[in-house]
């Protein structure tokens, strides 16, 4: 099955055509946004961490950003760094150039300020823009699709409608060559042992349930209790009573099909290997989507039953819930009633058609409401303290 797309110069192809402009720091994301909004189609990232951070927190946040900008989404970056910046600039242009991408860098301090950094990323920016605008789009088999699978503000009809109708739309892709990505580590406790016995690799199941005690292990150093905060306040509300209910509902998201990996967050999906894959990412639903589309996700399918506008600067939202009155109280925000499957007995099978429908209409260009309404959060998992 072909999509068609943007064929990137590292041979992945894109479902949209980004020009990004990334902050290597909090201290130049005004900057960034500023220059962005000179640029008609650019696009910013709203970066809070990059200062002030040490070790695997610091690497951390290089690592998440320059994902973005290698993300194939991404037709062409400009890097804007302070100077003093703990993620200097040039590295990451370097970095994402390295994948045959057209980059440039700014740096404000040595510019000479705001103003001047701006017209300069303007200078830079305008012409990548203009190049973009000429690229079209090329036939590409659907294999080389990466889609991210999130779920929030969850309730009982997401693991009884929507999360099903995202795992028959996993199993589809998979089978057709192409890969997913299931995420949310504190949403797999209490089902992990179901998942675990999925992976074909020994040491990847390893890797992923030792993903999932760190997580614990953490909670428990710090004297805290995840159950406190799994389920949400909102979960909660909505009808969810254990962490293991929650978990054994977000599992269904991942369909039947193997598991091929475990990967760290922002860890890049390795494209040799497609398939199923876990990303240790955290409950919350931005920092989760960034760390998967940091890793490849061109596309995320995002499952709701209490509602959420939630959107990524680069990649499509794809927004589905299992509860109808969900849907009639946000049709502004959400792409599919999955919860016909409840209130029309709709089988399972012709909405997860209806969902793989939309997602290569999506893939081809078709805009998705969270894109449409401009929603493009981004947030990064952040390891330790900022010093």
């Amino acid at each position: 099955m072909n999509i068609y797309g943007y064929k990137r110069a590292n041979g992945t192809y894109g479902v949209r055509n980004h020009l990004l402009v990334i902050p290597t720091s909090v201290c130049a994301a005004d900057t960034a946004a500023k220059i962005a909004a000179q640029i008609p189609g650019a696009v910013s990232i709203p970066n809070q961490h990059g200062c002030c951070q040490i070790g695997s927190d610091l690497a951390l946040t290089q690592k998440t950003i320059t994902g973005f900008g290698l993300n194939p989404n991404v037709g062409a970056v400009l890097v804007v760094g302070l100077g003093c910046d703990g993620v200097q600039a040039r590295a990451v242009a370097e970095e994402v150039a390295a994948s045959g991408k057209p980059v440039e860098y700014v740096v404000i301090q040595e510019c000479g300020g705001t103003l001047k950094a701006i017209a300069k990323g303007a200078e830079l920016a305008a012409p990548m823009a203009r190049a973009l605008s000429t690229q079209e789009r090329v036939a590409f088999d659907i294999s080389e699709i990466v889609m991210a699978m999130e779920c929030g503000g969850s309730d009982p009809t997401s693991g009884l409608a929507s999360n099903p109708s995202i795992g028959y739309v996993a199993d589809k892709l998979v089978k057709l060559g192409g890969s997913a990505i299931l995420s949310e580590t504190t949403e797999v406790i209490g089902a992990e042992h179901l998942i675990a016995a999925r992976f074909e690799d020994d040491d990847q199941r390893a890797k992923f349930l030792a993903q999932v005690k760190s997580v614990e292990d953490r909670a428990i150093m710090m004297g805290e209790d995840l159950r406190s905060g799994q389920p949400t306040p909102g979960n909660k509300v909505g009808g969810l009573s254990t962490i293991e209910e929650k978990s054994l509902g977000c599992m269904y998201k991942a369909g039947t099909c193997p598991f091929k990996g475990a990967l760290d967050y922002a860890e890049l999906l390795p494209r040799e290997k497609p398939g199923m894959y876990f990303m240790d990412t955290p409950g919350q639903d931005i920092d989760s989507i960034t760390g998967m589309v940091a890793g490849g996700a061109q596309v995320v399918i995002f499952s709701t039953g209490r509602g959420t506008p939630t959107g990524c600067p680069i990649a499509p939202v794809i927004k589905i819930t299992g509860n109808p009155d969900t849907f009639a109280k946000m049709p502004d925000n959400l792409d599919v009633n999955a919860g016909r499957i409840i209130s029309e007995g709709v089988s399972l099978p012709e909405v997860g058609e209806e969902v793989f429908d939309l997602l290569t209409k999506v893939c081809n260009g078709q805009q998705t409401k969270a894109e449409s309404l401009g929603h493009r959060e981004f947030g990064i998992y952040k390891l330790t303290g900022t010093f």
